[in-house]
């Protein structure tokens, strides 16, 4: 219980930060730096034309500090967003607030942004392929593309692990691929409480689905209400859009969904399991065509003496049985022989 509440306490908590519009303080600002801009140019007048030196330098220091230095800086503290982003910021190391909401804003010039997936790329998040991924990587750790955008997409964001080998239920290999639908909803956490969400994200999503492949088969062997891979699929994608969100809630993420793509064999069992489902098949297959044949003579047997059509022993119905069930279960057309004497 104690641990419960330490890890609690321990979790970033989200704080919505109120900044000023930024239109109204890129006015004033642009005007501050013209008004001061102005005064410094009089104050060089004033100091070359041999007037008052005290006023000229006056003009000059205040014009040239605000117009040069404190000007400048201030525009640094301008930033837009767009729909469904949000910027984390800290200032001087402590966290400031994250600004959410479509818009232009003002806020302190020396709060920074932070997002350390900012330069995390996959080939599932950009759409890329794994070697235009593997070139993207390359020339992100050598410094060819310079990342600069620290905002954190608040959109919902598609995750598509690749294939992994798993052990089902039974110790068969497959082969199964998930997709993940997911978005952040604490920025703080998603900063702050992990290294790197996205990456964080992924790994839990391999060891969630290693956990629930291990609890159901690939397929049932002769039970049909048995929970299976391959035939509780939306059981099973439930079962693990739980187990990751119970590993991420830590990094303030939610899964939207989660749903499994592709469900395979391994390719050292596949064929023989192919051949047990067809043989399974056929086996069933049988077992049905067998079922209605016996139906079917039964019936001809039953109108038969019904109707009184013909008054047949034990052995001339022995004889017709044979024939309709080789017909009704063979695998080939009956080829019919005609019987100009009796059976005797």
């Amino acid at each position: 219980m104690l641990a419960t509440i330490k890890n609690e306490k321990t979790q970033s908590v989200e704080i919505e930060l109120k900044a000023m519009k930024g239109m109204p303080c890129l006015v004033m600002n642009v005007l501050a730096c013209l008004a001061f801009t102005a005064a410094f140019v009089v104050g060089v007048i004033l100091i070359e034309g041999g007037g008052n030196d005290a006023i000229g330098i006056l003009l000059t220091c205040v014009g040239a500090l605000y117009g040069f230095f404190i000007g400048p800086v201030l525009f640094v503290g301008l930033k837009v967003l767009k729909p469904n982003e949000a910027l984390v910021l800290t200032l001087f190391g402590k966290y400031h607030g994250t600004l959410k909401g479509a818009g232009f804003y003002w806020v302190n010039p020396f709060c920074m942004g932070v997002n350390p997936a900012a330069n995390y790329t996959t080939a599932s998040s950009v759409g890329l392929k794994p070697s235009v991924e593997s070139s993207v990587s390359s020339a992100l750790k050598g410094g060819q593309i310079s990342m600069l955008n620290k905002k954190v997409s608040l959109k919902a964001i598609t995750l598509s692990n690749e294939r992994q080998k798993i052990n089902d239920q039974l110790g068969n290999p497959i082969i199964i691929g998930i997709v993940v639908i997911w978005k952040v909803v604490n920025t703080a956490r998603a900063v702050f409480d992990v290294d790197n969400y996205k990456e964080f994200l992924s790994i839990q999503c391999d060891s969630a689905l290693r956990n629930i492949v291990r609890l159901y088969p690939y397929d049932s062997v002769g039970n049909d209400n048995e929970k299976t891979l391959r035939g509780s699929s939306l059981e099973v994608a439930e079962k693990l859009r739980e187990e990751i969100q119970a590993k991420v809630d830590v990094a303030g993420l939610e899964i939207i969904e989660a749903r499994i793509t592709h469900l395979s064999y391994s390719e050292e069992i596949a064929a023989a399991m192919l051949q047990r489902q067809q043989a399974s098949a056929i086996i069933d297959a049988r077992n049905m065509i067998v079922e209605g044949a016996v139906s079917m003579v039964e019936m001809a047997l039953e109108k038969l003496s019904s109707r009184d059509i013909v008054k047949l022993d034990e052995e001339r119905k022995a004889a017709m049985v044979s024939n309709l069930l080789v017909v009704l279960c063979g695998n080939k057309d009956a080829q019919p022989v005609v019987n100009s004497g009796t059976i005797y």
